[in-house]
């Protein structure tokens, strides 16, 4: 049974990698572009897979990526001294 189930926990997260860098936006993903880590998820087997989440996917908001938006108060914030 052992022998089964981590063959098939790495085909189930290559699969997973596969399908979340596929839907990613072509401007989120890092260092590479979207082809290229698609290419680098099939051929390197479980490295691969890896190296994307370490290296390629997005930094999600919340987790320390994408830029802060710093919050204006209104006298600050252009936006709403256009609109007076």
């Amino acid at each position: 049974m052992v022998k089964f189930l981590l063959p098939l926990l790495l085909v189930a997260f290559t699969i997973y990698t596969l399908v979340d860098c596929a839907r990613t936006d072509e401007s989120l993903v890092r260092n590479l572009p979207k082809w290229g880590w698609i290419l680098i998820i099939i051929l390197l087997g479980t490295i691969g897979p890896i190296a994307y989440w370490v290296a390629g996917r997005p930094k999600r908001p919340g987790r320390g990526g994408g830029p802060k938006r710093r919050i204006l108060p209104p006298d600050d914030d252009p936006d709403f001294l256009r609109k007076i």
